[in-house]
């Protein structure tokens, strides 16, 4: 089976990023400078190779696909699975307040929420749905953080713990190589 090509971008900024809060299962709107980085996304990323878009189901990522690929051919695919972590009674807490225990809920999970480790598992069964139909291909995926994480921690073996504890740094895409066979009959 030949390897997928994933090219991975968060969502653009949200009001929410704006004034500092962790959105989390949240919906959260772009701002009018997420709209703008959605479109550049979309001319970044149109006659790139990319067959197909995988976007998380919340309203942030979805717009962002929706904005970057309007009047494009490529299709846009949403997929709950690419959701950030559910921080449950804490989804829409100052940004500052929830990372400030984050490392907390590495195994636990969030109250009424999940943990770090069942976002990547999560993630990580859409990762494994991939070679049956995208082996060979370049695909784009808009998510969140847990999603980069799950990335990061499942093709590059990267430790959770160490990702926890890095400071975010945006950047035009990150690029993975996933070298696996679909699973057998």
């Amino acid at each position: 089976m030949a390897a997928i090509e994933i090219v991975f971008e968060t969502h653009s900024t949200s009001e929410d990023n704006e004034r500092g809060v962790a959105t989390g299962w949240l919906p959260g709107s772009l701002s009018a400078v997420g709209r703008e980085q959605a479109r550049q996304l979309g001319e970044r990323r149109r006659d790139d190779g990319i067959v197909d878009v995988f976007t998380s189901d919340l309203q942030r990522a979805a717009e962002t696909a929706s904005v970057a690929f309007t009047d494009s051919p490529i299709p846009v695919l949403y997929d709950w699975r690419l959701r950030e972590c559910d921080y449950g009674l804490h989804n829409g807490m100052p940004v500052a307040d929830l990372h400030g225990f984050r490392r907390r809920h590495l195994h636990d999970p969030y109250p009424g929420g999940e943990s770090w480790l069942q976002a990547i598992s999560r993630v990580g069964r859409f990762l494994g749905d991939l070679p049956l139909r995208w082996g060979g291909r370049r695909v784009l995926v808009i998510g969140h953080t847990a999603t980069r994480w799950a990335f990061d921690s499942l093709l590059e073996g990267k430790r959770l713990e160490d990702l926890l504890d890095a400071p975010f740094e945006w950047m035009e895409g990150w690029e993975y190589r996933f070298d696996a066979a679909p699973p057998g009959p």
